[in-house]
């Protein structure tokens, strides 16, 4: 993949430091699968932050014998090498259909936001790269008719923060064999089943003969979309702070949403929807112009998710519910 200048591993160091995701002072749980990413991230963080401020977190789902417990055994090594605290969490595979990838996700996140919890609030960090930041793009473009599918990933996502979203994943094989890191290959990543390895091996390819810079190009279009994002949010928190004084903050009145253009008004009632759910709800924007064509007081609509938009004295708003 072609991607952000290469560099050694001392000038990787030295940008992830400038970046600021990495502050010295601060605990920080590494998300460690073993693979070359991660224990490229892990030795940066350690590097920066110190070994004691540092605990790596990995998850050994059971779902491939015997390269589950291998996986979790070379994370064992490297963190004993390291100096570095390791929990490991056995989650229970659940039974019947499912999507295994969400599930695996979930309860990866899930245990990551607990031991961040329990060691006082600490960031997560997951080794995601440049290359991911493509195959995310173009995974949710083709899934999902929404302009979230453009953003990608940030940098920094709340607690959670991505120092590798500048890195391919040749640095960081390049940044773990100049330091002597070995690390596991996961033989699912050559699943075709899985989509996003369809993405991976047959449209990054083919969008690269395209044109050669077709990965840069859409690099640089989610980096400029997450600017423009920016500037809309502040848009939307000014519509919904109450500062209008004919709605409370977290509701705007149905007077002044119909009055919106349609672009802001489909993100305040995204944002609406989003705030009442606690995670975005796909799809919720499209509800918008039926939310302002709501006229009766009490008037509810399905918003999606088991939210729904509710109307009364003039004011629109969100909550959790089943109509």
């Amino acid at each position: 993949m072609s991607g952000p200048a290469d560099g050694g591993a001392a000038e990787m160091l030295a940008r992830v430091r400038e970046q600021g995701l990495l502050a010295p002072g601060e605990r920080l749980v590494a998300m460690l699968s073993g693979g070359r990413d991660s224990v490229c991230l892990l030795d940066l963080a350690v590097r920066l932050l110190g070994a004691g401020e540092v605990t790596a977190l990995h998850v050994n789902y059971g779902l491939r014998t015997p390269g589950s417990d291998e996986d979790e055994a070379h994370c064992v090594a490297l963190c004993e090498a390291l100096g570095v605290a390791l929990t490991v969490e056995h989650p229970r595979r659940p039974e019947g259909p499912g999507n295994l990838q969400s599930w695996a996700r979930e309860r990866r996140y899930a245990a990551a936001a607990r031991l961040a919890a329990d060691l006082g609030g600490a960031s997560i960090a997951t080794g995601h790269t440049a290359d991911d930041q493509v195959e995310t793009i173009l995974y949710r473009l083709a899934s999902s008719p929404s302009r979230r599918a453009l953003l990608g990933m940030r940098p920094r996502d709340g607690g959670l923060v991505r120092p590798l979203l500048g890195f391919t994943r040749a640095q960081t094989t390049a940044y773990c064999e100049e330091q002597g890191l070995s690390w596991r290959e996961d033989p699912t990543n050559e699943d075709p089943s899985y989509a996003r390895n369809r993405v991976r091996h047959g449209l990054v390819p083919a969008l690269a003969e395209v044109h050669p810079a077709a990965v840069r190009n859409v690099l640089r279009t989610a980096e400029l979309l997450r600017d423009e994002a920016d500037l809309l949010e502040s848009l939307v928190d000014a519509e919904l702070d109450g500062s209008r004084g004919d709605a409370p903050p977290g509701a705007i009145s149905l007077a002044r949403l119909r009055d919106l253009a349609p672009a802001l008004r489909r993100l305040v009632v995204q944002r609406l929807a989003d705030r009442a759910a606690g995670h975005p709800v796909a799809g919720a924007a499209r509800h918008a112009d039926q939310v302002a064509e709501l006229t009766r007081g009490g008037s509810l609509l399905d918003l999606g998710s088991g939210v729904r938009a509710v109307l009364e004295k003039g004011v629109i708003r969100a909550e959790q519910g089943h109509i």
